[in-house]
């Protein structure tokens, strides 16, 4: 349930008010799925017992059809001839109301539930005694379960034309269903539509975004209302409009659309749909979705001051950034002694304490880090390609920062560091929420870095949201937001990912595989095998699944392995071949991360198999093949669609440091944009630059198309395109936007020292 729907818990009298764009359909003709549906919600907020009261539109278009037909049908072809005039809207009221009714007491007799007709015009209500009566009449209905449907009695009112009069007091059945809801004490008023609720605009324009929570000090003077709907008589300004004066006097309305099969219901359940107008919106919205977008926006426009600095004064920005951390370590350190006490106090595991600890030495390499990210080629503006296009028209293919960033990160502060860093060398804005068990040390690390950037950036360049409840409003501005990351369980990644229309680049498991081929070495196998599961065995890079040739086990290969891997604490869970062979308990899945000492394992014919095998139930993120045998190693490595894919060597290599990206803001198994670890150049897309002299296209008449490749001179040339980013010795390929790794048996010593020895690894390393 959203906070700001939680009184819907308490209501108790509900009144709904159904629009003529509901109840027909374009052709004029009765909607009778959208009436049926309508009709099982009321069934079922009377089983939960709410007391619900209908207010209906349509009796008029149904007359309408009703009359042309029978006019068609007594009409001579001479008659036809003639011009024809619409009927009038009393005569069409007069005919269709029966039908209506009928329809409605059809309806909700298969349901068991009976209904009662009221009409009423706006001179009935001029009278105390019949408004008194009115109250009693309908408070016996509701008492025994029976449904009041209202109606302006149109046919007898003395309104002079039904849909032009709004004089008096009610001049339709949006203003009727807001009169009704004060007179009969209504909990709550639901106004039904075509649309899903009230827009900044036309709903049909792009640019248009719902209003969930309509507050008249921001949105009153900013909505601009389109056309109204193609039948009634208001369309969404008088739904607007009386839901203000309802609200106002004290009974919540929420516009919401009636095309939805469980619309009414959704909105019973506390669900942010729709759009709600409560008198006390001010107090307890507090312009939450105003705050997020001014978030989002102050980021865009300091990502945009950013990129006018030079590069030498970027380079500055981040070499300011490291001396500041430096020069705060002690302060740092004790913020996060803070976190990890208070995470011991409330009993958080160990493995989440361990990522939340900043190590001594931590703060020294972040700022090491930070350097390093300093130094590295400029990214933004790098010419990647150059054409002349025609005599004198020169195109350019240049690369330029995505816009705003939205990262969501657990427990690891030290993220923090990492993505603001490079957010700021690929001249992104940032908005940033961590784990609330790190609330300190993210507050302080970011203080650091926001006081580092200079004052003509401006310290909007990099927010920090320090409230869950924001993260949904962050998630529906995809006209401010560019990118969302998120970094951290399963759940989150899968909850984002289902919660927003924004691109989301990251990866929901990490379901890692090493098969060790009939020609592996031994020695090495183990060695990878246990640095692949015991280095990190929470990190996303960690093996998860082993899987082993056939042969090896008439040679004793799989049991070596698997001893070696119970022997040093790991739990192992059998596919229906090693279950068998080595009696162990049954996996109750392939597709499982475990994040833990345990892992599955399974014997498989070959490498084939394994392939086959690592495509059905892997999470294209990391696998890994150890053979001696190099045909068999280069048929893994192409033919294996992950993001990245090792030969000799361990999974935890799959790490924007250890490939030299300087740092990474997670890893992506997507197949669009940026794939594995992401660093700087996955923070970056295109945009293309048109030089000319006057030249027109005038339908391509004057223009002689050339479409020479030029060379690229100067700071970027093309050898540089490629220069970047290199994690390991040896010849270098791309294939399909994989990292491709093939080794002598590596396992990565990142974690033990302080830089990485990669002398001895004869790689085939593949870069994005």
């Amino acid at each position: 349930m959203d906070p700001s729907r939680a009184f819907v818990k308490d209501a108790k009298r509900v009144i709904v008010k159904v629009g003529t764009a509901v109840v027909t359909r374009p052709d004029g003709r009765l909607a009778l799925g959208r009436l049926g549906s309508l009709c099982e919600q009321v069934k079922e907020m009377i089983v939960d017992g709410i007391e619900v009261i209908l207010v209906t539109s349509g009796a008029v278009g149904v007359g309408r059809q009703k009359l042309r037909y029978q006019r068609l049908m007594n009409s001579s072809f001479m008659d036809l001839q003639k011009p024809q005039v619409e009927p009038d809207g009393k005569p069409c009221a007069a005919v269709g109301q029966s039908g209506l009714m009928a329809l409605y007491d059809s309806l909700m007799s298969q349901l068991d539930v009976q209904c009662a007709q009221l009409l009423v015009t706006d001179s009935d209500f001029k009278d105390i005694d019949f408004r008194g009566q009115l109250c009693e009449t309908v408070d016996s209905l509701l008492a025994v379960r029976v449904v009041p449907v209202f109606n302006e009695n149109d046919a007898i009112s003395t309104r002079r034309a039904p849909y032009q009069d709004s004089t008096g007091i009610f001049w339709d059945n949006d203003s009727l269903s807001a009169l009704l809801a004060l007179e009969l004490r209504a909990d709550l008023l639901i106004l039904l539509s075509d649309v899903e609720g009230l827009y900044s605009g036309p709903p049909s324009d792009l640019g248009s975004k719902i209003i969930h929570t309509y507050l008249k000090e921001e949105h009153g003077g900013a909505v601009t209302f389109g056309e109204k709907s193609r039948v009634g008589r208001g369309g969404m300004t008088a739904k607007v409009y009386a839901a203000q004066n309802a609200a106002n006097a004290g009974v919540p309305v929420v516009i919401t659309s009636g095309f939805t099969a469980d619309g009414i219901l959704r909105v019973m359940k506390g669900e942010r749909i729709g759009t709600l107008f409560h008198k006390d919106a001010h107090l307890w919205v507090s312009n939450k979705e105003a705050t997020a977008r001014q978030m989002a926006i102050g980021a865009r426009d300091a990502s945009r001051r950013l990129q006018k600095l030079s590069s030498s004064e970027r380079r500055k920005v981040l070499l300011d950034i490291a001396d500041a951390l430096e020069a705060n370590e002690e302060l740092i350190r004790r913020e996060n002694e803070a976190d990890v006490e208070a995470a011991q106090q409330a009993s958080i595991s160990a493995p989440l304490i361990a990522r939340l600890m900043l190590q001594p030495g931590k703060v020294t390499s972040l700022a090491k880090s930070v350097r390093i990210l300093a130094d590295m080629e400029e990214p933004i503006g790098k010419i990647l390609k150059k054409t002349q296009v025609a005599e004198g028209l020169i195109l350019e293919k240049t690369t330029c920062p995505l816009g705003v960033l939205l990262i969501v990160f657990e427990s690891r502060p030290d993220a923090l560091v990492q993505i603001a860093s490079l957010a700021i060398r690929s001249g992104n804005g940032l908005l940033l929420k961590g784990g609330k068990e790190a609330v300190r040390s993210n507050a302080i690390l970011h203080k650091i870095i926001t006081e580092s950037l200079p004052g003509i950036v401006g310290k909007e360049l990099i927010g920090l949201v320090t409230s869950r409840e924001e993260i949904p409003d962050l998630l529906k501005l995809d006209d401010a937001i560019d990118l969302v990351i998120p970094r951290g369980s399963n759940k989150l990644v899968s909850q984002i990912k289902e919660s927003t229309k924004i691109p989301v680049l990251g990866h929901s498991d990490g379901v890692c595989h090493v098969f060790i081929d009939k020609s592996a070495d031994m020695k090495k196998a183990k060695r990878i095998v246990l640095d692949a599961k015991l280095d990190y065995p929470a990190a996303c890079n960690a093996m998860e699944t082993l899987l082993v040739h056939e042969h090896l086990v008439q040679t004793g290969g799989l049991h070596e392995l698997a001893f070696l891997l119970q022997s040093k604490g790991v739990t192992l869970y059998g596919g229906v071949r090693a279950m068998e062979i080595l009696k162990i308990p049954k996996a109750t899945s392939f597709h499982h991360e475990y994040s833990s000492q345990s892992c599955t394992i399974e014997v498989v014919t070959d490498v084939s198999a394994a392939i086959d095998h690592i495509h059905c139930y892997g999470s294209a993120h990391t696998d890994c093949i150890v053979t001696e045998d190099v045909n068999v190693a280069e048929f893994f490595l192409r033919s294996l669609d992950s993001a990245a894919v090792f030969h000799n060597a361990s999974t935890r290599f799959c790490d924007g440091t250890r490939f030299g990206l300087g740092a990474e803001v997670g890893i992506s198994t997507s197949r669009i944009h940026a794939r594995g670890p992401v660093g700087v150049e996955g923070l970056l897309t295109t945009r293309w630059l048109l030089r000319g002299n006057g030249q027109i296209v005038v339908g391509d008449n004057g223009v002689e198309y050339i479409h020479r490749e030029l060379p690229i001179m100067g700071e970027y040339d093309e050898l540089n395109i490629f220069a970047r980013g290199n994690f390991c010795a040896g010849d270098s390929h791309t294939v399909d936007g994989a990292y491709h790794a093939s080794t002598n048996g590596s396992i990565p010593e990142v974690q033990k020292t302080s830089k990485v020895d990669m002398g001895f690894i004869n790689a085939e390393a593949a870069t994005i």
